[in-house]
């Protein structure tokens, strides 16, 4: 199977990425704070009241680490975590133990159906969209189809490589860094909140975006 063959097999990606987590699982709350820049900035950024009844939407959730910040930011909060590692979803339930009356985990791809219509007040992109090529597309599209009227969708995730060896080491980790997912956004989203920052001393920018 070719590399293209490979992205666009959205079940092989799938169990590709399956068994990448199984081992990266265990140790990626010690390594991404290394890389994952504006985690923390883009929840503080939401435009809700904090002590908003909302219901919130993690496309993949991984370890939780958002989650947990979400239930402390909104303590009336009812979150749902999607996610294809069953491994990563089992570091998620561990850390999220006090909050486990109003987080629910959900091991499977997002998208695809009709599930979720009209159902959350926010859907969250964290560090996810960048690693699902091509169907970032198609899940941007489900996500605007997922959201409340008045409802908002929020992106921190890789933008672009500025060294080829970079975007060359990315790919190889599953990882797509050529600003394809900000123009996908900007076509179905009116931006509340759109900047690109610089990431480890310029090698790559990353996206912070908050659409309604």
């Amino acid at each position: 199977m070719s590399k293209k063959e490979f992205a666009d097999n959205e079940d092989v990606q799938v169990d590709h990425m399956r068994s990448y987590y199984a081992f990266q699982a265990k140790i990626y709350d010690l390594t991404r704070w290394t890389f994952l820049y504006g985690r923390k900035t883009i929840l503080q950024k939401l435009p809700f009241d904090k002590d908003a009844s909302i219901d919130i939407l993690e496309v993949g959730c991984g370890t939780g680490v958002n989650m947990v910040e979400l239930a402390k930011i909104y303590p009336n909060a009812r979150i749902t975590g999607l996610d294809v590692s069953g491994d990563m979803l089992t570091q998620a339930s561990k850390n999220l133990k006090s909050y486990e009356d109003r987080i629910t985990l959900v091991e499977k791809p997002y998208g695809g159906s009709d599930e979720y219509n009209g159902k959350f007040d926010l859907i969250l992109f964290s560090y996810s969209l960048t690693m699902i090529n091509p169907q970032y597309v198609d899940l941007i599209h489900q996500s605007k189809k997922d959201i409340k009227e008045g409802g908002y969708v929020a992106v921190v995730d890789f933008h672009k490589a500025n060294f080829g060896f970079y975007r060359e080491f990315m790919k190889g980790n599953h990882v797509k860094l050529e600003g394809q997912v900000l123009p996908v956004l900007l076509e179905n989203f009116e931006p509340v909140l759109c900047k690109i920052r610089t990431g480890l001393v310029g090698v790559w920018n990353y996206l912070m975006f908050v659409g309604k």
